[in-house]
């Protein structure tokens, strides 16, 4: 089972601050694999590194989030998606939850204490996974 310092964390997001923000809030968390895209096309290159969680801006160009998302999930759908966006349409939302996010977080209120959480449940999640199953 990997430590939970030892997943491998892909950062996607065109915004500078808001990578460099996610950046530091994971690693304040204890996750120290952390790797930084400005795009998708960059995210999709490195996804031989096999990332266990990638975050995923929407509004990027030339692939959007969800564009990023379908090849993310088609390349390995065991791999935990997180979009973030500040679009406020619910369709953004459910298009991504529907394509296979794992959560969705709206950008601008509390952001990182959503990624926090969410980062929990993930964690959780992937505990259960290794759990052996009792007959």
């Amino acid at each position: 089972m990997k430590n939970f310092d030892d997943l491998k964390v892909f950062i996607v997001d065109d915004d500078p601050f808001c990578r460099m923000m996610y950046h530091q809030h994971l690693f304040n968390l204890g996750y120290k694999n952390l790797e930084l895209f400005s795009n998708g096309p960059d995210c999709i290159n490195h996804l031989a590194e096999n990332p266990d969680i990638v975050f995923l801006d929407y509004d990027m160009k030339p692939f959007d989030g969800l564009e990023t998302l379908k090849i993310v999930k088609q390349y390995n759908p065991d791999i935990y998606l997180l979009m973030l966006s500040a679009q406020k349409d619910i369709r953004v939302a459910i298009n991504a939850l529907k394509h296979g996010a794992f959560d969705y977080i709206s950008k601008g209120g509390n952001d990182l204490e959503l990624i926090t959480n969410v980062m929990k449940n993930i964690s959780a999640s992937i505990s259960r996974e290794k759990q052996p199953v009792l007959a």
